[in-house]
């Protein structure tokens, strides 16, 4: 678990998003905001039409879109995405290396929990139907998981640290954290942050199918995803990307860039319980939120938003709200579950959902949590819901748990630069 240190305050001067609705972390939050749902079923063509009834689809992308031709070859749909969405908080943020910066002192950290999955079965696919010869060497940059970070450098001429991290559900959350370390411990000036998941492919599919994790039965599929609703069963599988820069206050501060807000704190636990399942008694997750607080040098009563990991799971999300219930007693900050509109990035949802909560802060704005009918009566909390809260919010925390038993919970708080909205 984190402790506090002393440094530099890590403030977001960026955000880039690619997800189920839509390019823009601008018009993905005021879409949230309005209660619009990204999911869809899957149209005749795509490679899960036939094998789920939902998913959460991102816009169609091609690697001629952000890269030139000769590098576009096997190139997967998560690196993609993440370049998209690094391409585009470099350009909020204003920031050009090189240029504003020396390359030695920006960092990159794009996690992903499984890669290039998409590009791998169909390689295998390719060999199954016409031999040893039809795999490309260009497989192994395309499924590798550290691609995306790896692109993102290249395109951008970053020389410092530079890494991706896989730890399932909580990679993007993950990234997060580590930039706003490397910006506490003046390792970095800038970190393009954040995560990027493409598993909308027929056997990842099926495999959360036959391990009875997704949702399902729902004629609407706008309806399949109901974080804390007393009905729900099970997440959406989606795709996307999420990326942050994180810079120095300092450095922003000399170049006259705003921020969204800040990485005040952080917290990372390990359950040691089951790969698959929480502990029933969220004990990790409230350890997770408890190291946030006190990496931040914040109490509970300063918490105004939890963006819930919330993924509509039976045991997730009781274990979750019984986390929230441990740290924060009878006083629920306000709560909710924008997966019910984006569905689960996976390595991408950590780092999206850090993006929607720097715009929480800056515009004092709560999207709220879709389809929460009826609140399971071992989920209630002070949930928004229905539409979206104007609240003014000074520090939020965003949880994000995995597979593996990962949990992390970033802590966000006003940016100590300009305001940016």
């Amino acid at each position: 678990m984190s402790g506090r240190a002393a440094g530099t305050d890590a403030v977001v001067t960026g955000l880039g998003t690619f997800s189920p609705l839509g390019r823009g972390a601008a018009e993905t939050f005021d879409a949230l905001c309005h209660g619009k749902s990204g999911l869809q079923r899957p149209p005749a063509g795509h490679l899960l039409d036939g094998t789920v009834d939902v998913a959460g689809i991102a816009p169609d992308i091609e690697a001629r879109d952000v890269l030139p031709p000769s590098e576009g070859r096997l190139v997967d749909r998560y690196a993609l995405m993440a370049l998209a969405a690094a391409d585009d908080a470099l350009a909020d943020a204003g920031l050009v290396v090189g240029d504003d910066v020396d390359p030695h002192r920006v960092a990159v950290i794009v996690s992903s929990g499984a890669g290039g999955l998409t590009t791998y079965e169909a390689q295998t696919r390719a060999r199954a139907e016409r031999g040893p010869t039809a795999v490309s060497p260009y497989l192994l940059p395309g499924m590798l998981p550290n691609m995306a970070t790896a692109r993102i450098a290249i395109k951008h001429g970053i020389r410092g640290w530079s890494s991706a991290i896989a730890t399932a559900c909580a990679a993007g959350a993950h990234a997060v954290a580590e930039a706003a370390r490397l910006i506490r411990y003046g390792e970095a000036d800038v970190v393009v942050c954040g995560g990027a998941e493409a598993p909308l492919n027929p056997t990842s599919a099926l495999a959360f199918t036959h391990a009875r994790a997704l949702a399902h039965g729902w004629e609407d599929p706008e309806a399949a995803s109901r974080p804390f609703d007393r009905r729900r069963n099970g997440f959406v599988l989606a795709e996307g990307s999420g990326v942050l820069v994180v810079e120095r206050a300092g450095h922003a501060d000399a170049r006259g860039a705003a921020g969204y807000a800040s990485v005040l704190g952080w917290g990372a636990t390990t359950d040691a319980y089951r790969p698959t399942a929480p502990r029933p008694d969220g004990e990790g997750a409230a350890l997770s939120m408890r190291g946030a607080l006190a990496c931040a040098g914040l109490v509970p009563d300063d918490i105004g938003y939890v963006n819930a990991h919330g993924t509509a799971t039976k045991l997730g999300d009781v274990a979750e709200t019984k986390a929230v219930r441990a740290v924060f007693g009878d006083r629920s900050p306000a709560v909710s579950s924008t997966k019910s509109m984006t569905g689960h990035l996976l390595g991408g949802s950590g780092a999206l959902e850090a993006a929607i909560c720097a715009l929480a802060i800056s515009r004092g704005m709560l999207p709220p949590t879709h389809n929460l009918d009826e609140v399971d009566p071992g989920c209630d909390l002070d949930h928004v819901r229905g539409e979206a809260r104007q609240q003014r919010v000074e520090a939020v925390i965003s949880n994000s748990f995995a597979f593996g038993g990962h949990n992390v919970s970033l802590l966000l708080g006003a940016a100590t630069t300009r305001h940016k909205r």
